[in-house]
């Protein structure tokens, strides 16, 4: 008896948990110019969970990508938004970089990528 109450409740426990679902996972920039400067994307998700989805830190692979996202908590349906800018400045050449990010979905990072190919500035 007592290993079926410890069952359900896990199984409850389990339902409640949070999911995090991407429109998209990888963006390319194609081919940019370095004068440009600063190029920028958005990933959006949604939680696909039952509880609120926390995101707890966003990192990026390189001091040229900036992340930002919301701090708020992401109620269960409901939709936000990570965003990325890729500094072309002194970067001529391809780029393919990752942002990882952190969140109280258990066990899981979640992985965006952006690309591109940065064309020197002329002088």
């Amino acid at each position: 008896m007592i290993i079926s109450v410890v069952m359900c409740s896990l199984m409850a426990f389990s339902q409640q948990k949070p999911g995090m679902e991407f429109a998209k996972t990888e963006h390319n920039f194609g081919t940019i110019k370095e004068e440009i400067g600063a190029v920028s994307t958005r990933f959006e998700f949604t939680n696909t969970g039952k509880s609120p989805l926390i995101i707890q830190r966003v990192a990026a692979s390189c001091g040229c990508t900036t992340p930002s996202y919301s701090r708020e908590p992401v109620l269960p349906g409901k939709k936000g938004v990570i965003s990325a800018s890729y500094s072309t400045v002194a970067r001529p050449g391809t780029f393919n970089k990752s942002i990882r990010v952190y969140t109280n979905v258990p066990d899981t990072v979640f992985v965006l990528r952006i690309k591109g190919n940065v064309i020197p500035k002329q002088n």
